[in-house]
């Protein structure tokens, strides 16, 4: 298996034309999803004893499984959060793929985290964390919540010597589901806090307030969202962080999506405050334009990062004198260089061409609104929130709008999946794909029409 010969270097010229003519593909095609029992017919066996050969491998998944991968790079791929990444930053996924670099420590792979570092100080500085922050890239939100939060707990064991009580995360009743899984992978209490749209210092002040003083002295951190996910909506993050610092309780802003914003000056106002957060996350694979998966976690102090989460074994001491181990700021140990992309598209194209970018589709955004009021079939619901936009069909019910997104899919026109607001389904346009055009807008828009139907 690991020696050259005649019929790898076939396959390394199959792969490499492959994946050439998928990177230029203008639009790629959208593709979907097939059952496992169709999918079984097509492949028949992948895993046999001797082995199909690298030719019959790579043809069972162009020909049919990666056809039956949805392309989130799709400029109409507007469900969930999309992911666009530069041709610079998937071409140098490549790389890291073939460079065999282990990312654990400075020792193993100090190159490739002083690069990694280098990406991770323009986020800090987007946020306008100060110039000892730091932090490390993981696979993704939750992965990042999780470790940020570990480590505020961490610390509140330290500064109160509560280390065998469980501890209890505030945060707002419309912050992502990672928070509520982290709190239950570290055996925490979470408490939902009551707000309208957006949380505020007050909400939380009025929560703790409200709890017994055994369940105040509990609190080791507050999750404030940057951007959440279904509604693109930015806790008041200034009132949450006085809050906070009044009340000696670690901020951790989750912004897996909505902090790419930071980069365009145009809303940068909305994230006031996030400056005085104690850790805070965004996904590059989201609206950077980084492939997945690419999260970046950062510190306002690493030290209490690597209190937490520094792994201690005999092999390992070798390590611990390194300048930068990226294995000390969240919980893991190996782990792939998965900034690298992000770092090379970033040194790259410059910085403002990725303010540039972010700012295209924040207008877009806006495009999209003004396209949706002027729809008489349609009803926006709000106010375009970052790159989000949700809205309605006049007259449809749930099940109009399930079996409208699925033609949709099956056509390849679009992606647009169905979500919920207030109980309400409805429906809901994220735009991160700088590609994406009023074009695309106006052509998914028409297949609302009653014509059409």
């Amino acid at each position: 298996m690991h020696q050259q010969d005649q019929r790898t270097e076939v396959l390394t010229q199959a792969i490499l034309r492959y994946a050439v003519e998928r990177i230029r593909m203008n639009p790629p095609t959208l593709d979907g999803p097939k059952s496992e029992q169709d999918l079984r017919a097509m492949v028949g066996q992948t895993i046999t004893a001797d082995g199909l050969g690298g030719l019959e491998a790579l043809r069972i998944f162009t020909d049919v499984l990666a056809p039956a991968c949805i392309s989130v790079d799709h400029p109409r791929f507007f469900s969930f959060v999309p992911a666009a990444p530069t041709e610079a930053a998937t071409l140098f996924d490549l790389v890291v793929g073939a460079s065999s670099i282990c990312g654990t420590s400075w020792l193993e792979a100090a190159g490739a985290v002083m690069a990694e570092n280098d990406a991770l100080r323009w986020l800090a500085d987007l946020a306008g964390f100060p110039p000892g922050a730091g932090g490390v890239f993981v696979s993704g939100g939750t992965a990042g919540n999780l470790s940020a939060l570990i480590t505020a707990r961490s610390v509140w064991r330290e500064a109160s010597g509560q280390n065998q009580t469980r501890g209890l995360i505030l945060t707002a009743d419309g912050a992502h589901a990672s928070v509520q899984q982290a709190a239950f992978v570290m055996d925490a209490d979470i408490l939902a806090v009551p707000c309208s749209g957006t949380m505020t210092g007050a909400d939380l002040e009025q929560a703790a307030t409200s709890l017994p003083a055994s369940d105040r002295d509990r609190i080791f951190a507050v999750v404030a969202t940057s951007g959440t996910t279904n509604l693109g909506l930015i806790d008041d993050l200034s009132s949450i962080a006085e809050f906070c610092r009044e009340s000696s309780i670690w901020l951790h802003v989750d912004g897996a999506y909505g902090a790419a914003a930071l980069a365009a000056p145009s809303v940068r106002g909305l994230f006031d405050g996030i400056e005085q957060a104690d850790s805070f996350i965004v996904d590059p694979h989201k609206w950077l334009f980084a492939p997945l998966d690419c999260c970046a976690l950062i510190y306002r102090a690493p030290e209490h990062a690597r209190v937490a989460h520094r792994q201690h074994g005999d092999y390992l001491e070798v390590l611990y004198d390194g300048i930068w181990n990226p294995s000390d700021y969240a919980h893991h140990l190996s782990r792939r260089a998965r900034g690298l992309p992000f770092w090379f598209s970033l040194a790259t194209h410059g910085t403002a061409a990725y303010a540039d970018a972010v700012e295209k589709t924040l207008a877009l955004t806006q495009t999209a609104a003004t396209l949706i009021d002027a729809s008489p079939w349609c009803e926006r619901i709000l106010p375009p929130n970052l790159s989000i936009v949700i809205f309605k069909r006049k007259g449809w019910t749930e099940e109009d709008y399930a079996r409208w997104s699925q033609e949709l899919l099956e056509t390849g026109e679009g992606f647009v999946m169905p979500t919920k607001y207030q109980g309400e389904t409805v429906l809901r346009f994220c735009i991160v794909n700088p590609t994406t055009t009023e074009d695309d807008i106006t052509l998914v828009l028409d297949t609302l029409a009653p014509e059409v139907q």
